[in-house]
């Protein structure tokens, strides 16, 4: 059996991406408690976090949400979907990655269906966070919820993408994988807004953001989960998210072509 290159789009390049879809989310079905456990994060951030910006802003706990949880959304998409590469490292360092190589399937897909795996777990997660704030004044906007979970998917596509990149680049250096994740991870999330408003900010941190595209997908989900579906910001969140989601698969499947 021949290593494919996939130099050439493949008549059944859907087919392959829907095979590797459905093996990379048959874990996740398995064992849903790995899905449940990584709800302890964007929880604690919502359960002792959001309390301290109701009582700094004097605002009521329903107007506080409403500003709070789209940021905690972005939140799951920016830690969950950046790390997904740690999956891939695994699999390289115990063969498994080598196996689907060689398996008669499209390179492309490979990459493709990985990053379009990480919508299930961001559309669960998202109604579960959105579920538990509704009872505590969130309001719930049925067009933007919808919309904004569209929105999240595209951007978790993106991320994905890049994450698996970056395994593939790290091939047999763990710790550099985690250095470089962490490193980005956390300045964009500073600089989005996402937790603090960025109102008061030193002049330099705000001219950042404005080219932090986390920032503005952060910026739609408010307008989308407060109805404002026409607000300028959404559409420079979907450009963000869209941009982000081609540069990623571009460069992932670049790389998962050269990957051995």
């Amino acid at each position: 059996m021949t290593v494919q290159t996939d130099t050439a789009v493949r008549p059944n390049a859907a087919r392959d991406t829907w095979n590797v879809l459905t093996r990379e989310l048959k874990p996740v079905v398995r064992d849903p408690f790995t899905l449940i456990f990584s709800l302890v994060q964007p929880l604690v951030f919502l359960g002792l976090f959001a309390p301290l910006l109701v009582g700094s802003s004097g605002a009521p706990v329903g107007e506080t949400l409403q500003w709070f949880v789209p940021g905690v959304l972005v939140m799951i998409v920016l830690f969950g979907t950046g790390a997904t590469g740690s999956n891939l490292q695994y699999e390289m360092m115990t063969g498994s990655h080598e196996r689907t190589l060689v398996a008669p399937l499209g390179r492309s897909s490979l990459l493709v269906g990985r990053a379009l795996k990480e919508i299930a777990p961001i559309v669960v997660q998202a109604l579960v966070i959105v579920l538990i704030a509704w009872p505590f004044g969130f309001t719930i906007n049925v067009p933007g919820l919808v919309i904004g979970l569209a929105l999240l998917a595209v951007f978790g596509i993106g991320l994905g993408a890049l994450s698996y990149t970056l395994a593939l680049k790290t091939k047999d250096r763990e710790w550099l994988f985690w250095g470089v994740q962490q490193t980005l991870i956390f300045p964009l999330l500073i600089l989005s807004g996402m937790l603090l408003p960025l109102d008061g900010g030193p002049a330099w941190m705000r001219a950042v953001s404005t080219v932090n595209p986390v920032n503005w997908v952060v910026q739609a989900e408010r307008a989308l989960f407060a109805g404002d579906l026409g607000d300028i910001t959404v559409l420079w969140g979907w450009i963000a998210a869209v941009v982000l989601a081609a540069l990623g698969l571009a460069v992932g499947i670049r790389a998962m072509r050269k990957s051995s």
